[in-house]
């Protein structure tokens, strides 16, 4: 049987449900606590254990292969890669990526989050990403 990696949903949440499992493996797989190698639940087994459709399921892994994170093949599953260290942004991509991180700090702001919260958040988050 896989491992099953530590996901958590929330139903009632703007972000859709396929995007919330992208984003946790994801952020397993950049943390290290998904290796290279290892194999993913299968999308049924996954499903099952979260409580959704399957069809949710197959979306959140269809993303992680388009960025690279995943192989999916028929019959062996997922499996997640070894990916190559990307290279430095260009300016445009900083600046797009300066922009959505403006945004979400103004949003949280707006929702009632203090600086200093966010500022410890975004620092566990980078401690995390290694």
């Amino acid at each position: 049987m896989n491992p099953q990696p530590d996901i958590t949903i929330t139903l009632d949440s703007p972000t859709p449900v396929y995007r919330q499992i992208a984003d946790a493996l994801r952020t397993h797989c950049v943390s290290g606590a998904l290796q290279p190698g290892a194999k993913l639940p299968t999308v049924r087994d996954l499903a099952a254990s979260l409580g959704i459709h399957f069809n949710t399921v197959a979306e959140a892994y269809r993303v992680l292969a388009e960025e690279g994170w995943l192989s999916l093949e028929r019959r062996r599953g997922a499996t997640i890669l070894d990916r190559e260290k990307p290279r430095a942004p260009n300016p445009t991509a900083q600046a797009n990526e300066g922009g959505r991180l403006h945004h979400l700090v103004s949003e949280l702001r707006a929702k009632g989050f203090t600086k200093d919260w966010i500022r410890r958040e975004v620092l566990a988050a980078l401690e995390t990403a290694q």
